[in-house]
C-alpha cells in the first residue's frame, strides 16, 4: 500500500465508523464485516473478495495506533483538514493549493490577483511531491520511506489467539486450521505441548504497511485432562496401584501406555508409597528427544480384611512392633 492509496482510501468509510471511533469499536466493526464478506462464505464472488481485502486494508491501518496518526495527518493535509482548511484570511486560512504555492515561491494570492497552479509531472505520485516539499525520500519498490513522502516500512502488529487440544493430540502433533482477523490460517502443533504453552508462527500475524514484514502469530495452548496420563515436559506420568504385599516383597507388575500396550515393571522390595519408577523411551517422541513414562507408585490399604488375613496382619504387627517408624520424625521436628 502506498501514500497514494492512504490518501485516495477513506478507512473509515471502508469499516462504517466515525474518525473519533475508539479501538473497540474498529474492531467490532471489522470483526462483523470479516465474517460477512469472507471469501469462504461467498464463493466465486469477486466483490465480496475485493470488499474482503478493502476492510482488511483499512483494519490494519486503523488498528495501529502510530500508522492511524500517520494516515490521519496525510488525509487532513490532502483533503483540507483543520490542519490546512481553506477559506478567507491570509496563509492562515489558504487553501492546499496556497500551501504549494507559497512553498514554491508563488505566493499566497492577493485579491483578484492570479492563482498559481502545480500540476505533477508524469510518473510521480502525491508522496513523491510531498517527500520532496518536506525532506521524505522516495525510495526504490518495497523500500522504506520517510517523513511525509508515504507511510514507512512498518512490521505488522502480531497477533493472538488461543486453541484446545485433546491429550493425544497434545502428545503425538496435530495440524488445526484457526480463524485469525478474518483469514484461515493452518498451523502445526509439535508432538508434547504442554497445557499454557504459547507457539509463535513467524510472518502469520498481521500484515505489514508499505513493504514492512508481516507480524507474528502467537498461539496459547490448553490440553485437555486425561483420566490416567499427565504430561511433564517430553516424559508422560502415570499413577499405578500396588497391595501392600507387592510393595513390601517387590513384584513384577503390567503398567498401561498411552499406546494401548502394557509394559512390565519390576517394583523392588520395600519400595514406599509415592516412590517413582522410569521405563524408558515411553514418553513423548519428538524430533529431538523422546521421553520416559514415570511411574508412581501407591500403596493401596485394603479396606476389608478375611479373618485369616487380619491374622496374618495381626502377626506382622507383632513381629515389627519394636520398629518406631515416626523417630526420624520426631528427631528432625525438635531440631527445626
Amino acid at each position: 500500500m502506498t501514500g497514494q492509496d492512504w490518501i485516495e482510501k477513506d478507512f473509515y468509510a471502508a469499516l462504517g465508523v466515525p474518525k473519533d471511533a475508539d479501538d473497540a469499536t474498529i474492531k467490532k466493526a471489522y470483526r462483523k464485516l470479516a465474517r460477512q464478506h469472507h471469501p469462504d462464505q461467498n464463493a466465486g464472488d469477486p466483490a465480496a473478495e475485493a470488499r474482503f481485502k478493502e476492510i482488511g486494508e483499512a483494519y490494519a491501518v486503523l488498528s495501529d495506533p502510530e500508522q492511524r496518526k500517520q494516515y490521519d495527518a496525510l488525509r487532513a493535509m490532502a483533503g483540507g483538514g483543520a490542519r490546512f482548511s481553506a477559506g478567507p484570511g491570509g496563509a492562515a486560512g489558504g487553501g492546499f493549493e496556497d500551501i504549494f504555492g507559497a512553498m514554491f515561491g508563488g505566493g499566497a494570492p492577493t485579491a483578484g490577483g492570479p492563482r498559481v497552479r502545480y500540476s505533477q509531472t508524469a510518473g510521480a505520485g502525491f508522496e513523491d511531491i510531498l517527500g520532496s516539499m518536506f525532506g521524505g525520500m522516495g525510495g526504490a519498490a518495497g523500500g522504506r520511506r520517510t517523513g511525509f513522502g508515504g507511510p514507512a516500512a512498518t512490521r505488522g502488529a502480531d497477533v493472538e489467539t488461543s486453541i484446545t487440544l485433546p491429550f493425544r493430540a497434545a502428545v503425538e502433533g496435530a495440524t488445526v486450521e484457526l480463524m485469525v482477523d478474518g483469514r484461515t490460517i493452518t498451523a502445526r502443533i509439535p508432538p508434547g505441548v504442554n497445557d499454557g504453552q504459547r507457539i509463535r508462527l513467524r510472518g502469520k500475524g498481521r500484515p505489514g504497511v508499505a513493504g514492512g514484514p508481516a507480524g507474528d502469530l502467537l498461539i496459547t495452548v490448553h490440553v485437555e485432562e486425561h483420566p490416567v496420563f499427565s504430561l511433564d515436559g517430553v516424559d508422560l506420568r502415570v499413577t499405578v496401584p500396588v497391595t501392600f504385599a507387592e510393595a513390601a516383597l517387590g513384584a513384577t507388575i503390567e503398567v498401561p501406555t498411552l499406546s494401548g500396550e502394557t509394559v512390565r515393571l519390576k517394583v523392588p522390595a520395600g519400595t514406599p508409597s509415592g516412590r517413582v519408577l522410569r521405563v524408558k523411551g515411553r514418553g513423548v517422541r519428538t524430533s529431538k528427544a523422546t521421553g520416559d513414562l514415570l511411574v508412581t507408585v501407591q500403596v493401596v490399604v485394603p479396606q476389608r480384611l478375611s479373618r485369616k488375613a487380619k491374622e496374618a496382619l495381626q502377626a506382622f504387627a507383632a513381629e515389627s512392633d519394636h520398629e518406631d517408624v515416626r523417630a526420624e520424625l520426631r528427631r528432625r521436628a525438635a531440631a527445626g
